[in-house]
């Protein structure tokens, strides 16, 4: 067995020849690169029974989201299998393969917490700080993921790899709330990895969550380096740009963004289909006419209908059918989640049976101007929404659809408890659409009170 190192430190079974790009494979995942799959395609090239390598494809698939990579997925941990009984994995190596075996079998937490057990063997393993990170994420859990860095934060004074430590520690700080320490943690970080777009990304987050977006323009602007590397990560970016222009009330740049920039490759991926719907519905709610771009949405989303492998994209999708006025589609979707819930085999079957089809539902339904109804699902989903995935600015969407659903149903009271809600889990910060909503509640209210009186005086 060879005994080399990888760039944690941490033993592998890889000959020499091998390291130098499994350590470039690593690197890249921390930093979102789009060069991840050729840097892992020539380590498997050097070194084809890497059982850990094999894994780690396989769980790259299995984040992308997608129904028909579960396949994939499933034949790289064929791959792993054979590759490990021919030159067997060491321990940490092998744990790999058993937490790819946990998501193949529909229990992703699992799989996170197989690395999380890796972490506390071999706290300097990049690869499994990161896919921790990732995991958790999909699975709406940032206090585990914060809990999981201070964990291993301390052995990593000295690792080559502590700036994108620090990027996904702020992201964590962010998401827990804790807003003044996210923005340090992630400027530390870029000072020590440059190109690391989910630091970055992070303090953007804390901009939007403060109600700093002119901060967050000019924080931004002039560091394209550190995103221009990245696989559609680098979309993302471009998408919080534009919610920092949307806060603004500059809905031209925030469309000019959407054009030129956030679907400048139209896929179907359904980060890229997320970033694009959530953006136009929120610039819809803001009375802005996005013309015909919801088409082409409602196209891709209309042929990801049974998908099913994450809540967070199929309701994404609904807001994509919605918008392209896809009824039929939106049927199809409705009733392959409502089947997934049923069936309830799995974490994320579970999932569609809570929240997720209370706010698909809500989301029909304000398709349709249903609003009271919409309000009614979207507000019964409102407290679980957190175990769907994503951050609360992606999450914030489907707030300002319950927000909008209540306004326009009827039910001030309870969209003003939703905005002082939103509100106060932004630190007491008021952001532009905040401000904008209070004003037409108080406008609401100004307007009944004039109509009692002239009841009264008629």
């Amino acid at each position: 067995m060879a005994h080399t190192t990888d760039i944690g430190g941490c033993e592998t079974t890889l000959p020499t020849a091998a390291v130098t790009p499994w350590n470039d494979t690593v690197h890249a995942f921390l930093a979102h690169g789009a060069a991840t799959p050729q840097h892992l395609g020539r380590t498997l090239a050097a070194a084809p029974d890497f059982a850990q390598g094999h894994a780690a494809k396989c769980l790259f698939s299995l984040l992308l989201g997608r129904r028909e990579l579960v396949q994939t997925a499933s034949d790289c941990l064929a791959a792993a299998q054979d590759a490990a009984r021919r030159v067997p994995p060491n321990a940490r190596e092998g744990a790999y393969v058993t937490a790819l075996e946990a998501w193949l079998t529909g229990r992703p937490s699992q799989a996170a917490a197989v690395l999380e057990a890796v972490l506390a063997g071999h706290p300097r393993d990049a690869l499994a700080m990161k896919l921790v990170q990732a995991i958790r994420f999909v699975l709406g859990q940032p206090e585990a993921m914060r809990h999981s860095i201070e964990g291993i934060s301390d052995s990593w004074a000295d690792h080559p790899a502590l700036g994108y430590l620090k990027g996904c520690y702020a992201f964590t700080l962010e998401e827990t709330g804790d807003y003044a320490a996210a923005e340090t943690a992630g400027r530390e970080g870029l000072l020590l990895a440059r190109d690391d777009a989910w630091g970055l990304h992070a303090v953007a987050h804390v901009y939007d969550m403060t109600a700093r977006a002119g901060d967050g323009l000019y924080w931004l602007s002039g560091q394209t380096e550190a995103w221009e590397h990245c696989n559609n990560f680098r979309y993302h970016v471009w998408w919080h740009i534009a919610l920092m222009h949307l806060d603004q009330g500059d809905y031209a740049s925030a469309l000019e963004l959407y054009d030129s920039k956030i679907r400048a490759d139209r896929t179907d991926d359904d980060r890229d289909i997320s970033n694009a719907t959530s953006l136009l519905s929120r610039l819809e709610i803001e009375g802005v006419d996005v013309g015909a771009r919801w088409e082409e949405l409602a196209e891709l989303a209309g042929h990801r209908t049974d998908d099913g492998s994450l809540v967070f994209a199929d309701l994404h999708y609904m807001l994509a059918l919605i918008g392209g006025h896809r009824e039929h589609a939106q049927a199809e979707l409705l009733g392959r989640m409502a089947g997934d819930a049923g069936r309830g085999e799995s974490e994320i079957d579970r999932l569609m049976a809570r929240p997720g089809l209370s706010a698909a539902n809500g989301l029909e339904a304000f398709g349709e101007g249903q609003y009271a109804e919409a309000f009614l699902n979207l507000n019964a989903a409102r407290r679980d929404m957190q175990s769907i995935g994503g951050s609360h600015a992606q999450r914030d969407v489907f707030e300002r659809l319950t927000i909008e659903a209540a306004l326009r149903g009827g039910y001030l009271n309870a969209a003003e408890r939703m905005l002082a809600d939103r509100t106060r889990k932004r630190g007491g910060a008021v952001d532009g659409y905040t401000s904008r909503r209070m004003d037409l509640i108080c406008a609401a209210r100004q307007n009944a009170l004039h109509r009692n009186a002239e009841e009264r005086r008629a």
